[in-house]
């Protein structure tokens, strides 16, 4: 899949269609199945939150307005790899986001973006360093995430997200954005919501210890565990690298426009 800018899943489905989410139902009912662990998981508060996966040369997910535990298939949305429309309601406004996500790293088939408590807060801070927000202070989200570099704000909906993701020189599979949440892909939906889940609890723990005396894991095991699981880690491992310069929202083409108004929810 090619990271070709894309439409916001706006377009009309063609006349005629005969293609609904049935067509994908063993997608579709992992796709509900997602919802109910991230919200059992506590990170997708009310209607918050959206979740993807890609069947084929399709696009299954969660459509406008929908609480991610209380999913049925008929709030899912049909979209094909462009972003266009094809079947169900009117899909999340994030379709950018989650199109982005899949360009970054073709080998994964699904993608979360929740405002879960913690990365919520985290990305609401200046990061720890520039290649990731979160420091390296347990094996676990090396293991399941590996960096996580905080990206400049736009308004939720714009299709700018989308574009920063895509122009970001840094390899990533989770990304926090900016006063927003965050955003993961994965190499399938349990991956991806398992990582969901680990990068919540790397935040809550970036927090808890926020002002401290933190004993990072060493760079050397830093670069070996990332390594060993096949987790992205492209920065420096340690406090005395790590710059904690503040993101900057003219710091990328994408966000030198101005944010515009996305759709509702």
């Amino acid at each position: 899949m090619s990271g070709t800018s894309v439409s916001a899943g706006t377009a009309s489905p063609e006349p005629g269609s005969l293609e609904t989410v049935a067509d994908h139902a063993t997608a579709a009912r992992l796709l509900v199945a997602a919802g109910s662990a991230l919200v059992a998981a506590g990170l997708s508060p009310g209607s918050s939150g959206n979740v993807s996966v890609r069947d084929g040369d399709r696009l299954l997910m969660t459509g406008t307005g929908t609480q991610l535990g209380d999913l049925v298939l008929d709030d899912l949305s049909v979209l094909d790899l462009a972003g266009v429309h094809l079947a169900g309601p009117a899909p999340s406004k994030e379709v950018a986001l989650h199109l982005a996500m899949y360009a970054k790293d073709p080998a994964h088939t699904a993608v979360v973006h929740v405002h879960s408590p913690s990365a919520v807060a985290l990305s609401c801070l200046e990061p720890w360093s520039d290649h990731s927000a979160v420091p390296p202070l347990t094996p676990y989200s090396l293991m399941r995430v590996g960096q996580v570099p905080l990206l400049p704000f736009v308004a939720p909906g714009d299709p700018a997200m989308g574009a920063l993701v895509r122009d970001s020189p840094l390899p990533f599979r989770a990304a926090l954005l900016s006063n927003h949440g965050a955003v993961v892909s994965g190499e399938d939906l349990d991956r991806a919501v398992q990582s969901t889940i680990e990068l919540e609890e790397a935040c809550r723990i970036a927090l808890l210890t926020q002002g401290a005396a933190r004993r990072l894991i060493a760079a050397d095991q830093v670069r070996a565990i990332t390594a060993a699981w096949g987790m992205p880690w492209t920065g420096p491992a340690d406090e005395a690298g790590a710059s904690s310069a503040a993101v900057s929202s003219a710091s990328s083409p994408a966000v030198r426009h101005a944010a515009g108004e996305g759709p509702a929810n």
